[in-house]
């Protein structure tokens, strides 16, 4: 299963890696799929606290919820 994360302010790979960091600071064996055209972020397999990667994202500067 994925979750997958509406994020704004993405525009290149700098954010790309940001982002990434961000959720693996909190899924350390999380795979994080960037798109940047669509806004969205998917991470597999799904978190246990969705709450708390959308948060790390933030954290990092990037407004995010869980898409849906």
């Amino acid at each position: 299963m994925s979750t997958v994360f509406d994020v704004e302010k993405m525009s290149c790979q700098n954010c790309v890696k940001h982002v990434t960091k961000a959720v693996q600071g909190v899924e350390p064996g999380a795979q994080v799929q960037v798109e940047l055209s669509t806004g969205k972020v998917t991470v597999t397999p799904s978190p246990a606290d969705p709450g708390a990667v959308a948060k790390a994202i933030q954290d990092a500067g990037y407004p995010a919820q869980v898409a849906g």
